[in-house]
């Protein structure tokens, strides 16, 4: 029997953390001053092209629960962007991280009228 034709192999690999819920200090309206809100967040972030065969290889999703909650203790931000982006600039600072997926969505912000608001941003590690 002959030997099986060797493949050629793209691999692609994300680490997601889904619907992650805490409480932060933000927004610029005065009636958001001096209180926290609900947010929901989602990170997908996409490793390079290596094999992950332990821990070291990959991200692991419980520094993005930590970064996230770091971020939030750190006290008031005005914006949800401005949290997204710190977010995603954590991820995306871990080794083996080439692109990141932050949304984050203030579920109550626009209640009763919508379900969230929020933003996704998307950050890539620029190959030089």
């Amino acid at each position: 029997m002959p030997s099986p034709t060797p493949l050629s192999v793209t691999r692609r690999q994300k680490v997601l953390v889904r619907g992650l819920r805490l409480e932060a200090c933000i927004g610029v309206h005065e009636h958001e001053q001096g209180r926290t809100q609900a947010l929901a967040i989602d990170v997908e972030i996409d490793l390079s092209e290596r094999r992950v065969l332990s821990l070291s290889d990959t991200v692991n999703y419980e520094t993005v629960v930590r970064a996230a909650c770091g971020i939030a203790a750190e006290g008031h931000i005005d914006l949800v962007e401005t949290f997204a982006e710190r977010l995603a600039e954590a991820c995306l600072a871990h080794d083996g991280a080439c692109r990141v997926r932050v949304l984050v969505l203030k579920p109550e912000a626009l209640a009763p009228d919508a379900e969230a608001a929020g933003v996704e941003l998307i950050l890539e590690r620029q190959v030089t």
